[in-house]
């Protein structure tokens, strides 16, 4: 187990019995552990109560970082120092950091529209994005993407994407365009839930008296803010924010038999599940839970060619694997520069033509001969070449895309991917204590675990790979006992405006208890509407159609003593 530089600081702390400073920097990240974390030293790694001895590795030997202090998310896995990769590791971490400009490498590449400006942006401390009061893309923590719909019926949280803008729908862009979606005119308020949720339970406090709010936001946009031709009309918009990036190397080593085996499970139990993903009546996978676009070619770590991978992250199940999805297909679609796995533009149609019809644009290029739209210096050449360069659907666009020149490296891409893959999983916490114990019997007594699964075990661990690199590892994570708390199946809560189409993977638990230390905020669930675990686990009672009523009902009935010793474990494992 690797032992880091903060964590032997934080030894040193706790052989002197010097107390943790409650300081704060201008984030509110506090700089140390909570106190009560120095007592659990003697007790690590030994069975305690009704805890293993491997359940304070929640990451199992490979995947823990032992350093529970502030920066403990920004960890290396031993995997990493298993194969000497600390200087890919480093260098991949500068690229997540990082602010991106338009022309100074290695972090050149910004635009011509885009998200945010640096992944930590969206990821604040490496974690859960934070609740905002209004939209504002650059501003540290927010972690939203707009999911702009057209919705099945009005006011409905279903219906299909608007093809005017990308599925991430960007709010900035480079000089001289205008960005396809205007932040200035993007409305976000807060609203209460009063007095009883439609569940029947109270939305404001305990059947002892305790108080708690319960808070979701209400986010429109109008026509005019859209700078796209043509406009999107009858439009419905939702907020999904990210999740913490810590341990998901992890997650991409879970067997695809072992998922297929949870789904069979849940669904001889009755649970209703997402039909995108199993089919009930075959019994087996649904077609569409595969992911089969992959943005550059690649295979198995061992050489075997795949059709398609079983989805397993993101809210909504649309990536597969870290090495495509989530981590390195993230870099193209927010920040969108190009590199060895991202050959293609990020951008829409509507956009392009907006772009090509605004005389401002025009005139800006103009005045500007070195522009790569200048063309002929006409309005007519530079309307055209602002049309086929930024349209992502014509012939033009493509051949002069692939003869720019790549602007991450190979290098760095695959230095980022070391990163990605290798960041661990902080130990568990306070296992020791009869409260935590009592938490724990509490949270499988109500049945919490039937989607919040304690523990996986990986495979052999062989991960799909971009060409690009292939033959240089990455981290690996074979045969580990791991506890991320979660089954990784969708699962529906029936929430006062919803995640769009209802359907939610199941967030993993591990190393949440230590937001606050890292990030400077507690906020959950998938648009940060909960501000602790109280809020997050009445949410899941708010209808009686949601999945988890029945559990979370169980929890609103608890005596106090007992509800706190469920959210003493939950910020322990």
């Amino acid at each position: 187990m690797k032992l880091t530089k903060s964590y032997h600081v934080f030894m040193l702390s706790a052989c002197l019995c010097m107390p943790f400073a409650a300081c704060s920097d201008d984030d509110g990240i506090a700089p140390s552990a909570p106190e009560e974390n120095i007592g659990d030293i003697e007790f690590v790694g030994k069975a305690v109560g009704n805890f293993s001895a491997d359940e304070w590795y929640p990451g199992g030997r490979l995947g823990t970082t032992e350093n529970v202090t502030a920066g403990c998310y920004e960890d290396e896995t031993e995997a990493v120092n298993n194969l000497g990769l600390m200087d890919e590791f480093n260098l991949g971490e500068t690229f997540f950091e990082r602010n991106y400009n338009t022309n100074t490498p290695p972090f050149n590449g910004l635009g011509p529209a885009s998200v945010r400006n640096s992944c930590i942006d969206c990821h604040p401390g490496y974690g859960h994005g934070k609740r905002q009061d209004s939209y504002r893309a650059n501003t540290f923590g927010n972690g939203y993407l707009l999911v702009i719909y057209h919705p099945d019926s009005p006011g409905s949280n279903d219906g299909p994407f608007i093809s005017e803008v990308t599925g991430m729908p960007q709010t900035q862009a480079v000089s001289p365009f205008l960005p396809p979606v205007d932040e200035d005119q993007i409305n976000l308020t807060w609203h209460a839930v009063q007095g009883t949720m439609p569940s029947g339970l109270s939305a404001t406090q305990f059947p002892d008296g305790e108080k708690y709010e319960l808070i979701y936001p209400e986010i429109t946009i109008p026509t005019t803010a859209f700078n796209t031709y043509p406009q999107p009309t009858d439009i419905e918009v939702r907020l999904e924010s990210t999740i913490g990036i810590i341990g998901t190397g992890l997650i991409d080593a879970i067997p695809e038999d072992s998922l297929k085996a949870q789904y069979a499970a849940e669904a001889a139990a009755g649970a209703d599940l997402n039909p995108a993903m199993w089919d009930k009546a075959a019994g087996d996978w649904a077609s569409t839970a595969y992911y089969t676009t992959f943005t550059s070619p690649g295979k198995l770590a061992d050489g075997t060619k795949v059709d398609g991978l079983v989805k397993r992250y993101t809210y909504a199940l649309t990536r597969a694997t870290l090495q495509d999805g989530a981590g390195a297909n993230a870099m193209w679609n927010i920040l969108f520069f190009s590199g060895p796995a991202s050959p293609e533009i990020y951008t829409t149609t509507a956009w392009a033509e907006a772009m090509a019809r605004n005389q401002q644009v025009i005139d800006a290029i103009k005045a500007d001969p070195s522009s790569p739209y200048y063309a002929d210096g006409t309005d007519a050449g530079i309307a055209d070449a602002v049309k086929n360069l930024l349209d992502p659907s014509t012939n033009q666009f493509d051949n002069q895309w692939h003869n720019f020149e790549a602007e991450m490296s190979t290098d760095n891409f695959y230095a980022f991917m070391v990163w990605h893959r290798g960041l661990a999983i902080p130990r568990a916490r306070n296992l020791q204590d009869a409260d935590v114990q009592r938490g724990k019997e509490l949270f499988m007594q109500m049945g919490c675990a039937s989607c919040h699964r304690p523990s996986w075990t990986t495979g052999d661990d062989n991960y799909w790979t971009p060409d690009c690199i292939e033959g240089r590892p990455l981290p690996k994570y074979p045969n580990q006992k791991i506890y991320p708390y979660s089954d990784f199946v969708q699962h529906r809560l029936f929430m006062k405006n919803d995640i769009h189409n209802s359907w939610c993977r199941t967030t993993p638990l591990w190393g949440r208890g230590l937001s606050l230390v890292n990030t400077g905020a507690q906020d959950r669930l998938h648009d940060c509407r909960a501000r602790n675990e109280i809020e997050a686990i009445m949410w899941h009672a708010y209808s009686k159609e949601s999945d988890a009523y029945e559990s979370a009902e169980k929890f609103y009935r608890l005596p106090k003593e007992d509800r706190d010793a469920v959210v003493k474990f939950l910020q322990s494992i």
